[in-house]
């Protein structure tokens, strides 16, 4: 059995969204469609509102998960809420992770990131039931970064919106501060020597995404990877097809990943940036704002750490009322 379909066999049994089993009336399809550029298969899932209509078009918002997340944890529970106010949303696994497809496992490949949301958007424009002149998109963390350099590009979006957005490439290259340069040179030669390794058929070098045990933190530890453990690691949003790694070997691809470079090109296009107020990333939605042009926006919560967005009712509640007025107003029919 290869690992995909191990992965898609251990998710019939897992909810399709961790910690919210009351889904008030939203319908929740599996659908698969094609990785255009990789000739593989995604799997996602399909959040339909209470009394979905067959005769009416919806709005649509793509739901881009973090890294080293799957489409059941904060992706979904973003996804189930945006649909119990009324829009269709679309939560999927990234290329390479979850229960899709893609080999070696457990890549990180910022490039395929980004077309992995484009071609949910191929999805949705084929929908009978999705008005393709109103789609969103909506990442977290990582998710948030990739959301907002796709929408430089990808004109099919409509609008874009991202919470505790995380720039992965700048996280790669200088690790919040705690990564020289020449420590990041040493880091480079170690992932070319995982893929020389791998080319001659040798087993692949997973890394950690986050600490795996608080014994594993130290004074230089942020706030992001400490709260990251308790999310990713324990029952909080443990998943199976989530497993705490990524492929060193594919280092070297995500510090090549530049994602504000160009966001001036989003204009008129609007932009929202939700953030907590106490979140050790808030620098780089700052950083969007002051680059970007008009319509732009940032929502800051309350006492919100990065990893409180996730899913702490009291800190998502707003950020999700916040998100419903930007795409209930940016998303209506023209």
């Amino acid at each position: 059995m290869t690992s995909s379909a191990s992965a898609q066999s251990t998710a019939a049994k897992e909810p399709a969204v961790i910690g919210y089993p009351n889904r008030k009336g939203v319908t929740i399809e599996r659908v698969t469609y094609p990785a255009r550029n990789m000739g593989t298969t995604i799997v996602a899932n399909l959040f339909k509102p209470a009394g979905f209509n067959t005769n009416r078009k919806y709005a649509a918002i793509v739901v881009t998960h973090p890294f080293g997340g799957v489409k059941e944890q904060t992706a979904g529970l973003y996804a189930q809420h945006l649909a119990e106010l009324g829009f269709v949303t679309l939560a999927y696994d990234a290329s390479y992770q979850g229960e899709s497809g893609g080999e070696p496992r457990l890549m990180e490949v910022p490039a395929q990131r980004l077309d992995d949301i484009s071609c949910a958007i191929d999805f949705l424009v084929k929908h009978p039931q999705v008005d393709a002149g109103r789609l969103g998109s909506l990442g977290i963390c990582a998710g948030g970064g990739y959301a907002m350099c796709n929408a430089q590009t990808e004109m099919r979006v409509r609008a874009v919106a991202t919470v505790s957005m995380f720039n992965l490439g700048e996280a790669r290259r200088e690790a919040m501060g705690n990564l020289t340069y020449e420590q990041r040179i040493e880091r480079l030669k170690q992932a070319s020597a995982a893929r020389s390794r791998e080319a001659r058929g040798e087993p692949v070098t997973l890394v950690p995404v986050v600490p795996e045990s608080p014994a594993a933190f130290t004074d230089r530890t942020p706030d992001l990877y400490r709260q990251g453990y308790e999310y990713y690691v324990t029952p909080r949003a443990k998943h199976p097809n989530s497993p705490n790694r990524y492929m060193l070997s594919s280092l070297p691809l995500q510090m090549a990943f530049f994602p504000f470079d160009q966001v001036e090109t989003i204009t008129p296009r609007p932009i929202l940036m939700i953030v907590g107020e106490k979140a050790d990333t808030k620098f780089w939605s700052d950083e969007v704002l002051a680059k970007a042009q008009e319509p732009k926006e940032l929502f800051v919560v309350n006492g919100a750490t990065h990893m409180d967005m996730y899913d702490k009712p009291q800190f998502v509640t707003p950020a999700v009322a916040k998100l419903n007025a930007f795409f209930g107003q940016h998303l209506a029919l023209a």
